[in-house]
């Protein structure tokens, strides 16, 4: 997420175009209707999650102070992208899921790490990634602040703030090496204008957690209190993809691309080492497309004169392939 003088981007490569891949992505997952949420409330105090895809997304509901939601996972087809406060913790503030699909999954991570367990095929096998957005709960308190968290950078905008999701694997009950770490709001670029929030649907890789039957998902913020976090613990997650066919061992990584200079000023050069990617994208942080471009040779040039400062990402799209890359324009 720092500035780095020439980023690689990395994609995890199959050896073939066959291997098997399961999509979480609550679609089939029944609702009531459209604007709506679903947690189990029948067995309080115990996991009640549910299972999509190949994956059992936990969930816990306290009978405390008549009831609530106290941490895990629940699906939602929400779409209040614009209402502040508590009442508002199952809605994205993408207003959707994940390339505009109607459901995604809103977590809710109550002061303590949230699991998903893999189940079948993909026990002991890498996991993809899944897409992230910050939930309109966390994104409007982040930006405004409320009754118990302060805006992020402060009255004067200088405050160093930062809102983390961390991703731990875990093997037969033994934590893996890795750890991925996704900033789903970071205020502490000396240039002002470079601070986000994130609010449309992010990649997170975690490819490099190695072979898992189960991951760990925290948060972590700058706004801290002696009773914790202040910030809202909570974010939605969208198209979990495990890869039950291959062992992290048996999938070579190869650099999808060289995106340099970054940050950048009139120009962003792409060179691209993967022949199936076939379009480039540039998008600004509310998720607008600002310049599309079909791939012609495997060095590309991407005009970025014309953008205004600030923080975008560059999009690669490939054969079932889609990687981003964020970069600075100054």
């Amino acid at each position: 997420m720092r500035k780095h003088l020439l980023a690689i981007l990395t994609l995890v490569l199959s050896t073939t175009l066959t291997h098997a891949q399961t999509i979480s992505d609550f679609e089939a997952l029944s609702l009531s209707g459209p604007d709506t949420f679903y947690v189990n409330y029948n067995t309080p105090m115990n996991d009640v999650g549910f299972t999509n895809g190949l994956a059992f997304f936990s969930c816990f509901y306290d009978t405390s102070y008549g009831g609530f939601w106290s941490s895990g996972f629940a699906y939602s087809n929400m779409i209040d992208s614009v209402t502040s406060g508590y009442g508002n913790q199952y809605s994205a503030k993408a207003a959707q899921g994940y390339g505009g699909s109607l459901k995604y999954a809103a977590a809710n991570a109550g002061g303590t790490p949230i699991k998903i367990h893999l189940s079948g095929a993909a026990i002991g096998k890498a996991v993809k990634g899944f897409y992230v957005t910050n939930s309109t709960y966390a994104y409007n308190s982040m930006r405004d602040g409320d009754a118990f968290a302060k805006k992020f950078g402060g009255t004067t905008g200088n405050d160093l703030d930062w809102f983390k999701l961390t991703i731990v694997g875990y093997l037969a009950g033994a934590m893996t090496t890795n750890t991925v770490d996704f900033y789903l709001a970071d205020f502490r670029f000396t240039n002002n204008s470079q601070d986000y929030i994130i609010k449309d649907w992010q990649w997170v890789d975690l490819s490099t957690l190695g072979n898992v039957d189960s991951l760990s998902l925290s948060l972590s913020s700058s706004d801290t209190s002696s009773f914790g976090m202040n910030t809202p613990a909570f974010f939605c997650i969208d198209n979990f993809t495990t890869n039950e066919t291959e062992s992290v061992k048996n999938i070579p990584t190869a650099p999808i691309a060289k995106v340099y200079p970054n940050p950048a000023t009139e120009n962003l050069f792409v060179e691209l080492n993967d022949n199936a990617v076939k379009q480039l994208n540039i998008i600004d942080m509310s998720g607008k497309t600002i310049k599309a471009c079909g791939v012609s040779s495997q060095k590309m040039t991407m005009s970025t004169a014309a953008l205004s400062p600030g923080i975008y990402l560059l999009q690669l799209i490939g054969d079932n392939k889609v990687a981003t890359i964020r970069f600075v324009k100054q």
